[in-house]
């Protein structure tokens, strides 16, 4: 074991993560001593600084030759925000769905990660198909900005409205931290991405599978602490719709932008099975939405237990393990009455027509 290599790999995830903090401070004391509003620097600023390690790691690893990495990080990324994130933050405390996310974003949603499926299903993604995501994205956060301000929408990051220094000084430092932030961002992403492609080397396992988990969780660290955070300090909407903005933004922004600069070879593993998983994930979050409008504990609890069993799967299949057969078996009893479980509740809210719950503590 090269232990430069694990001590790159850990250096790298934490100057990822400690960049991407200061990216998010810098740019948003900037944009708000320069008179932007709270809402605009909530849907650009901070939804970009939190997904800015998987944009790093993305854009390293399409211009290192290894494409494989920067798809399975996007990937892996949403699986992981949708199951494992959203499934802590229910069980720590039942989670509102806001109605919006019901009938707008989860829906776009999965529209999003179909278009992801078809322009994939050529077997890569070119320059162009990268810039429809990107104008896609620009849509999106225009429409909404507008949506928003017509409905007088009260932004959820309002915390960034404090007292900001307005002086020189003061915008010389938000510019500063936003710049170091930046620059250890990307350094992080170097070294991370290099420690990732040992390790992938060393122990034989592709890039691919490298990418959907240990990277796929590494960067998604913010969006882990912002989750968690909002879902203890009660503000349970900003724990849901952190991470379905953040996948949106994922596939439109991170995979948009990395296309347009490297264009990405997808492999038929990710065709065949994990980009068809990103796909059903996105489509049995909306039921789960929808019953009541609250994701339950034990619904947090089915979606712990889907994330774990795909890690297995792709652990299992990546070491040519002969238990792979006997884990598909049960997994063909095991996924159907999950499926069964997580439809009922949604079905018969959808028949009774009920209303939102108002103590999701009681759930």
């Amino acid at each position: 074991m090269d232990w430069l290599t694990i001590v790159l790999f850990v250096l790298g995830l934490g100057l990822l993560v400690g960049g991407a903090e200061l990216l998010v401070r810098g740019a948003s004391s900037l944009a708000t001593a320069v008179g932007i509003s709270p809402l605009v620097i909530g849907l650009t600023v901070v939804s970009f600084g939190t997904s800015s390690p998987e944009l790093a790691v993305s854009l390293q690893s399409a211009m290192a030759g290894q494409p494989a990495l920067a798809l399975g990080n996007v990937i892996g990324s949403n699986i992981f925000n949708v199951l494992f994130i959203l499934g802590v933050c229910a069980l720590i405390t039942p989670l509102f769905v806001q109605f919006q996310l019901i009938r707008l974003d989860v829906p776009l949603m999965i529209v999003i990660s179909l278009i992801l499926f078809g322009l994939a299903f050529d077997g890569g993604l070119s320059r162009f198909d990268g810039l429809l995501l990107v104008v896609g994205l620009l849509a999106y956060l225009t429409f909404t900005i507008l949506a928003s301000r017509k409905a007088n929408v009260l932004d959820a990051q309002t915390t960034l409205t404090d007292e900001v220094d307005r002086s020189p000084r003061g915008l010389a430092i938000a510019i500063g931290i936003a710049v170091v932030g930046l620059a250890l961002l990307m350094l992080g992403a170097q070294w991370l991405v290099a420690g990732a492609i040992s390790f992938a080397r060393l122990f034989g396992i592709s890039e691919l599978v490298i990418g959907l988990t240990i990277v796929a969780v590494g960067t998604s660290l913010p969006e882990v602490a912002t989750s968690v955070v909002a879902a203890l300090r009660g503000e349970r909407d900003i724990a849901v719709g952190n991470v379905v903005g953040s996948n949106i933004f994922n596939i439109l922004g991170i995979l948009g932008i990395t296309a347009v600069i490297a264009p990405i070879q997808i492999a038929p593993a990710a065709i065949g099975f994990d980009l068809p998983v990103m796909v059903a994930v996105a489509i049995a979050s909306l039921p789960i939405f929808f019953s009541g409008q609250v994701i339950a504990r034990w619904e947090g609890a089915v979606l712990l237990g889907c994330y774990f069993s795909y890690v297995i799967y792709l652990i299992l299949t990546a070491s040519s393990s002969t238990a792979i057969g006997s884990f598909n078996l049960v997994m063909l009893v095991v996924l159907p009455l999950t499926l069964l479980l997580v439809l009922t509740p949604a079905v018969l809210a959808l028949l009774r027509k009920q209303p939102r719950i108002s103590d999701p503590n009681q759930v």
